[in-house]
């Protein structure tokens, strides 16, 4: 199976950086970052991902801005930035930083993800995301959050471009022939001459093709129109559900919308995010989890899942049950739906919805002894709910040192994660083919 971590330096779970075992100074540390990466490539990971946005969330209420929570990232590294210096300090984990559609320029996202990719030597992807975050507008000279379909549009369009840009030159294109004085050959570059509904770009990209070919695209939607999206052009899908049930349905929706354009099943990896609490009993994992919650105060719990709702939920009794929400939301509503339709089925009252759907921040949760988890994720694997996991640790460094010291072996012993890489490529560690350039198909011949 294949598996990528998320180096959140003060961890997945709301309470997780002020646990005594997690890294007492988090912001702007590129020591944890690597740290982090360097334990992920320990542990054989495909790759470590950085989510990222382009503005400071949730600065109202004051209270939840101040204590921080994992999607906030209120300080943080432009993503490719920091992993240009990972990938320097490791070598063969897979580097993956968000880019949005929405708020960037193909050609801007495509010349970083090349450099990355030459940086790296071919570890590099791209985290297609088109914004959920409507606050985002407000940096770039917008008023408001641009619609659902128009952003899905433009990102149709936006990765075309993307991808002509990569393909722009030949990977034979630079000969450097000292004796003839010939650096480059002209017959090996191409414009793009892009003209559309959104862009308009000439090319080529000043960046040789990649040793990739293209770096790994990668994306996150569970939408309709995401899916879509990822069925046409995804290499890897990292959210598919919050259940085994929804990861099923995601798997199998996503996976049956390929071949209408030609792509087969293996060329997509789908990899849902898990949120591990792993000890070497159960006791220990479930002290673990108890703590963690603990760190919750009510006051938080509760100005947290507004923000998920989208609704001051203050005034409403803390053991009363989930008032009615608004329905529609110019961000994304996946775990917003997920979280009210859990709430109503089980009968939670806010308390209980925010105990429950906070430790994961909506992915499932796997709680146990090493053996124990490895057989629900083998048990997902295994039943076709995914291609392998994208692991959420509730705190840093521990939670991932935890997964990969006592998980990782019983993987191993199970032949489903790997005790050496194989490749050196992120396209190699996943199974992915190298892409032919169709503008230079005969690179080999030459």
């Amino acid at each position: 199976m294949n598996l990528v971590s998320i180096p959140n330096t003060t961890g997945g779970h709301l309470g997780g950086w002020r646990h005594p075992s997690s890294y007492s100074q988090t912001a702007m540390n590129l020591d944890c970052v690597i740290e982090l990466a360097q334990l992920a490539e320990r542990g054989k990971f495909d790759a470590v991902f950085l989510a990222d946005g382009n503005a400071v969330r949730d600065m109202q209420p004051p209270a939840l801005f101040a204590a921080n929570h994992p999607s906030a990232r209120p300080v943080g590294f432009e993503p490719t930035t920091v992993l240009s210096a990972v990938s320097v300090l490791t070598k063969k984990i897979g580097v993956v930083a968000t880019a949005t559609t929405t708020y960037d320029e193909p050609w801007s996202v495509a010349r970083r993800f090349a450099s990355l990719d030459h940086i790296s030597r071919g570890r590099a992807g791209w985290n297609l995301v088109t914004t959920s975050y409507a606050g985002d507008a407000l940096n770039f000279s917008r008023t408001e959050h641009m619609l659902r379909e128009e952003r899905y549009t433009r990102a149709e369009e936006f990765h075309d471009v993307v991808i002509d840009l990569w393909d722009s030159w030949a990977e034979d294109a630079f000969p450097e022939d000292k004796p003839t004085g010939q650096f480059l050959d002209p017959s090996r570059v191409r414009n793009i001459d892009h003209e559309g509904p959104h862009f308009r770009v000439k090319g080529p990209l000043n960046v040789a093709r990649s040793p990739q070919g293209r770096p790994v695209v990668f994306m996150a939607g569970q939408s309709s129109r995401g899916m879509e999206l990822a069925a046409r052009h995804a290499d890897a899908l990292f959210g598919a559900g919050s259940t085994k049930q929804h990861c099923l349905d995601a798997y199998a929706g996503v996976k049956g919308r390929m071949s209408k354009y030609g792509r087969k099943p293996e060329s997509l990896k789908i990899l849902p995010g898990i949120s591990v609490f792993v000890g070497r009993t159960t006791a220990e994992a479930d002290e673990l989890y108890e703590e963690l919650q603990g760190l919750i105060s009510p006051t938080l719990g509760v100005h947290y899942l507004s923000k998920i709702m989208e609704m001051d939920l203050s005034p409403y009794p803390l053991d009363g049950p989930l008032p009615d929400v608004p329905g529609h939301t110019l961000g994304g509503s996946s775990l917003r739906e997920y979280i009210i339709d859990m709430s109503r089925k089980g009968g939670w009252s806010i308390r209980q919805t925010y105990e429950r759907s906070l430790p994961s921040i909506g992915a499932p949760l796997f709680r146990g002894t090493p053996r124990q988890i490895a057989d629900e994720m083998e048990d997902w694997y295994r039943s076709q709910a995914c291609d392998g996991f994208t692991i959420l640790a509730p705190l840093a460094p521990r939670g991932l040192r935890n997964f990969v010291d006592l998980v990782i072996p019983e993987l191993q012993r199970r032949g489903l994660a790997r005790t050496e890489y194989a490749t050196s490529t992120l396209r190699g560690h996943l199974g992915l083919d190298h892409p032919v350039n169709p503008h230079f198909p005969n690179v080999a011949a030459r």
